[in-house]
């Protein structure tokens, strides 16, 4: 039963994990060639593989739970609690931050609005849209990148 929770979490890990990290990249591509339609749909992806993410949260609990005893694991283990804290935060910056600022992007690109700056040169909604949410969702996908690399670093090497 250990070996199938292990390979499980290990496999939706790779499956859902990893899209939700790749995605938000993939859409800051869309967003600087204007296609609001494709950013919209990575949006509604990375959402879902977002929240996809808590079954692996809950088969790592499942390995946990049928992990061998003389292993001496639990969630009080250091190495444990830390990858928790560091999933816990990176999927809360995807879910609040990261999805967020890509749908108002994508709404942005598809109303296709174009403003007015302050020295009254027209600006177009791509224009604006790259200048308004592209620092917050590199940013916020880069951060939640590497927390999820330091919780892969934590579950293999085990402190």
């Amino acid at each position: 039963m250990q070996i199938l929770f292990n390979v499980l979490h290990i496999v939706a890990a790779v499956f859902i994990v990893g899209p939700m990290a790749i995605l938000p990249m993939t859409a800051m591509r869309a967003l600087r060639a204007g296609n609001g339609a494709q950013v919209a749909t990575l949006a509604k992806s990375s959402y879902v593989f977002s929240l996809l993410s808590l079954l692996v949260a809950v088969l790592g609990f499942g390995a946990l739970g049928v992990s061998d005893p003389k292993d001496n694991f639990s969630f009080t283990s250091p190495w444990i609690l830390i990858s928790i804290i560091l999933y816990v935060i990176a999927v809360g910056l995807s879910l609040f931050l990261v999805v967020p600022a890509l749908r108002r992007a994508a709404e942005q690109l598809e109303t296709g609005a174009t403003t007015t700056d302050a020295a009254g040169a027209a600006t177009s909604a791509t224009d604006e849209s790259t200048r308004s949410g592209y620092g917050a969702i590199a940013g916020g996908s880069g951060v939640v990148a590497l927390l999820l690399v330091a919780v892969v670093v934590l579950m293999v090497w085990k402190p």
